[in-house]
């Protein structure tokens, strides 16, 4: 059984801190790190835009991921969420596994 870390970007603190916790509480993710204050410059509709944003990064089972994504999509501002995932290769074996005992 593979595991993830899930980075999605949202609009402020506020709707971080929602969408991780009840991604935590419902069992899609082991565990949420939130970090305020990022800066973005990205193009969105053919313009280049600025914004602060805060980062989410979620430790999950790669096979969570999917509906892990539609949940932050139902609950989330943007009208493309970026919710992007990685697959963790190597590390603490126990770490690893407490990712799989927390999750669904």
């Amino acid at each position: 059984m593979t595991t993830s870390l899930v980075y999605i970007t949202a609009e402020n603190a506020n709707e971080a801190r929602k969408i991780a916790e009840e991604l935590v509480k419902s069992g899609l993710a082991a565990c949420a790190n939130i970090m305020d204050n990022m800066h973005s410059i990205y193009r969105w509709k053919g313009k280049v835009e600025e914004a602060n944003e805060t980062v989410i990064i979620l430790k999950t089972k790669t096979s969570l991921v999917d509906s892990l994504t539609d949940k932050v999509k139902s609950m989330h501002s943007y009208e493309c969420p970026c919710v992007v995932s990685f697959p963790i290769e190597n590390g603490n074996d126990a770490f690893i596994q407490w990712i799989r005992d927390e999750t669904v």
